[in-house]
């Protein structure tokens, strides 16, 4: 009886993910040290079994052009998607009680107000910021306010668009909110954010280590627990990069454990734990 196929090989060799490595380091700027070899190897088998592919150097070879549509896919699988509504709960305290009542107010006088998570997961953190303002101001949507919200992953972007929630995540939203600014789905047990909701925020693919094509300048920046996927040579320059996109007196919050060196964005002042306002004060 001849012998069947050979099993896949699932092994991943030093110098394959050596090469993997770099492949993200290219694409996005993601550090993949020696230690995330094990990480990587359990994350990209189940693209191997999705694609069918035998081992970890046929994936290697799929991704090897530059052009070659699945190493979004791979930075999508090597990054984790994690998001809550109202996490960090401080942040979205300090934005309705020393940030939102004088940006809104200028908001009521004509001015503009841009607003960007960076980084925004499934949309949950960038709903959670529009929640604040209108808790401050129900007419938002008549003012010039926008919140951009951008994630390398096309998948997570979509569904942010999409807006729908089980019932399971949304339990750190107020009821009164939750009542206001969403609708129930009793068919799926989903949330749905609603169109007074919707029309304050839009959804964007966007790899921070590449361009930045928006042209305007943000008077807010969220950017929480993502530079910890580069190396420091990548968080300072993203650093800096956020210091030069915000507004005189414009605010940036970060991930808990996230630190911006002062020499690195020099007109950053801290103001409490994870926030920092540019300008001196």
């Amino acid at each position: 009886m001849p012998p069947g196929p050979a099993p896949p090989d699932r092994t991943l060799s030093e110098e394959t993910f050596q090469a993997i490595a770099a492949v993200a380091y290219d694409v996005a700027g993601l550090y993949l040290p020696a230690s995330k070899r094990a990480m990587v190897a359990s994350r990209i088998s189940r693209r191997l079994s999705r694609l069918a592919l035998a081992s970890f150097d046929d994936y290697l070879d799929l991704i090897s052009s530059p052009g070659a549509p699945e190493r979004r896919r791979m930075v999508a699988a090597l990054t984790t998607n994690v998001s809550t509504f109202f996490r960090e709960p401080h942040h979205f305290d300090t934005l309705r009680m020393a940030v939102f009542p004088e940006l809104l107010s200028a908001a009521r006088a004509g001015e503009r107000l841009r607003i960007w998570s960076a980084g925004a997961a499934n949309g949950q953190e960038a709903y959670s910021i529009a929640l604040t303002i209108l808790d401050l101001e129900p007419q938002a949507h008549a003012l010039d306010i926008r919140i951009l919200g951008t994630d390398i992953d096309p998948s997570v972007v979509r569904a942010a668009a999409l807006g729908a929630y089980h019932a399971s995540m949304v339990g750190d939203i107020a009821p009164a909110q939750l009542s206001r600014y969403f609708n129930y789905d009793a068919s799926a047990h989903t949330y749905v954010v609603s169109p007074a909701l919707r029309s304050l925020v839009m959804f964007r693919e966007l790899n921070l280590h590449g361009a930045w094509p928006m042209p305007g300048r943000f008077d807010v920046i969220f950017c929480r627990n993502v530079v910890i996927y580069f190396d420091e040579a990548g968080q300072n320059a993203l650093w800096a990069r956020f210091q030069d996109k915000l507004v005189d007196g414009g605010w940036l919050m970060v991930g808990h454990s996230e630190r911006i060196p002062p020499d690195v964005a020099p007109e950053l002042t801290p103001l409490g734990h994870t926030i920092y306002r540019r300008g001196t004060l």
